[in-house]
């Protein structure tokens, strides 16, 4: 039995199809080490999302950067032709560089671009299977990808998103989730500062129903900062072994 017979998101328990409680994130798998030939590579699974990120450099950038004493970040985001149903159709790669902006403005307060002056560092996402909570997983992939090439940042970013459906908040939405949405909430966190680098609100939202929607994902980025902590350390530790 279903709570709401038109969107028929959550059950007669509450629970939503994947028998998740509405304040509950998906399963996450997280890996460093991904890509062999970059200088650091993550790759993310977050339910049924999959992204890998790898990243270059620092290397000379290809770009002219006179009178500039600080480093370029470079962020490149694609989805494959298989991602969704929808790929592939004309117009899709909109969204590819919208993608590509929204996370070069959610990683470049983080990373300490004076770090490597004059040089570039270059982030390549590319989106294996479309499953909801794409960026989210795209930003909390490649800073797991930066810090694993060493690149000097003041903090790791995790990413999550929230939708609004009538009167529930679904954090971590799914594909389908999100395709009944009415407003939704994104949110890149500095996991260890507390500092928003990115929010997004769409739709309309009550003062109220906005500080909750923000405490959920604020709340929701710390515990993953924690896991991504992990995993940098366990696949650090795993590394030196096998040398």
């Amino acid at each position: 039995m279903f709570l709401n017979s038109q969107k028929a998101l959550l059950k007669s328990d509450g629970t939503r199809l994947d028998d998740r409680l509405p304040s509950h994130v998906r399963p996450a798998f997280l890996k460093t080490g991904a890509v062999s030939v970059a200088a650091g590579s993550a790759y993310a699974e977050f339910g049924s999302t999959k992204v890998i990120v790898s990243v270059y450099g620092p290397r000379e950038s290809k770009k002219a950067q006179a009178f500039s004493d600080i480093g370029r970040l470079n962020c490149d985001v694609k989805f494959t032709s298989f991602a969704t149903p929808l790929r592939g159709k004309a117009g899709q790669d909109v969204s590819d560089k919208e993608f590509s902006v929204l996370l070069h403005k959610a990683l470049e307060d983080a990373v300490d671009l004076h770090s490597f002056p004059k040089t570039t560092v270059d982030v390549f996402a590319l989106v294996l299977q479309s499953g909801g909570g794409d960026l989210p997983a795209i930003i909390t992939c490649a800073s797991l990808a930066l810090a694993d090439a060493g690149i000097v940042m003041h903090d790791i970013v995790a990413a999550i998103s929230l939708s609004c459906v009538g009167k529930d908040l679904l954090l971590d939405p799914t594909y389908k989730e999100e395709s009944q949405q009415d407003g939704s909430v994104f949110i890149a966190l500095m996991t260890s500062r507390r500092e928003i680098t990115q929010v997004t609100f769409t739709g309309e939202w009550s003062s109220t129903k906005a500080s909750e929607a923000l405490e959920l994902c604020c709340d929701a980025c710390v515990k993953l900062g924690e896991v991504m902590r992990v995993c940098l350390k366990e696949d650090a530790a795993e590394a030196t072994e096998d040398t």
